[in-house]
């Protein structure tokens, strides 16, 4: 029952109101970015999704888009602004994903959207964390976030699958605040997780 109705109307109605409430950030937040970002505070990009049906997710832009002499874009260490580097630390800009759970792409809780290119490379338990909506945080996020390693973190994605409930819902959403607001286990540099999963696991491609 939590599952299937009350999950669904929590993420709807909070993040309604979460937006209302955060409006003021979310409008400076826009206004600073869109200046350091040369008129683009927003940074969307395809993520598969429940049943990895693929959607647009949306995020506030962290990092400039400046090239090498090859036109290739610079690590990301030097293209993060300074706004962009307040605006990571303090996870503001996972905000305009709200916008993502009203459209009915995402959660407020569940395993974080990857990308498309990971899709071949999991394990056959692991796929369960495409069985139900992404979420803006996640049992993964507060277990570590970007410093474990992928296996852990795939793990922790199906094991919040199989035992999804309210207070599982309500544990992470807290401890997820708590970590918000210390600023604990946030990375600035997340290359050693988010973008090697393909790499990482090329020799064991599963599909």
């Amino acid at each position: 029952m939590y599952k299937l109705f009350f999950k669904p109307l929590i993420d709807y109605t909070a993040a309604l109101l979460a937006i209302i409430i955060f409006s003021p950030i979310f409008i400076i937040t826009t206004i600073l970015l869109y200046f350091a970002n040369s008129g683009k505070p927003f940074f969307f990009q395809i993520r598969p999704g429940k049943n990895e049906k693929l959607f647009s997710i949306i995020k506030f832009k962290t990092m400039n888009d400046k090239v090498d002499e090859k036109g290739k874009l610079l690590p990301d260490t030097y293209r993060l602004t300074k706004i962009g580097k307040l605006v990571r630390k303090t996870s503001i800009d996972e905000l305009p994903q709200l916008l993502n759970i009203l459209k009915g792409d995402m959660s407020l809780i569940g395993p974080r959207p990857l990308l498309p290119q990971y899709l071949p490379y999991y394990m056959t338990n692991e796929r369960k964390r495409h069985t139900v909506k992404p979420g803006i945080t996640g049992l993964a996020q507060v277990s570590g976030r970007n410093n474990i390693n992928w296996d852990t973190k795939l793990k922790f994605d199906a094991d919040y699958v199989d035992n999804l409930s309210f207070i599982m819902d309500l544990n992470i959403l807290t401890k997820t605040i708590y970590k918000v607001i210390a600023s604990k286990d946030v990375a600035i540099d997340n290359t050693n997780v988010e973008n090697l999963l393909n790499v990482e696991r090329k020799d064991r491609e599963i599909r």
